[in-house]
């Protein structure tokens, strides 16, 4: 049964992969963000599996339970930022009318 889960973590690190080139390449930040998010929740998965791997289920739980939070919560302080820094700019765009 170990095999099995060996071969599920090899399969879900070389999914993983994929997702490496939008990171480095993505042509908007968001779409970095999104892959970061993308990898941040298969690494949790993967500490599940490691932990069944090892025998010791409950505390890998506990690990990719935390890392799963800290990663839903960078993902919404990074969606806070550039929803704000787009009214910033919306802002800042919006000229007052000008008379002549």
């Amino acid at each position: 049964m170990g095999l099995f889960f060996t071969f599920v973590g090899i399969g879900l690190f070389a999914l993983m992969l994929p997702i490496l080139y939008r990171l480095i390449v993505g042509p908007t930040a968001i779409d970095r963000i999104v892959a970061v998010n993308v990898i941040g929740t298969k690494t949790a998965v993967l500490l599940v599996i490691v932990g069944v791997i090892f025998k010791q289920v409950g505390m890998f739980v506990d690990f990719a339970l935390a890392y799963a939070l800290l990663n839903f919560i960078g993902s919404l302080a990074a969606a806070r930022y550039f929803h704000r820094v787009r009214q910033d700019r919306e802002a800042s765009s919006i000229k007052a009318p000008t008379t002549t």
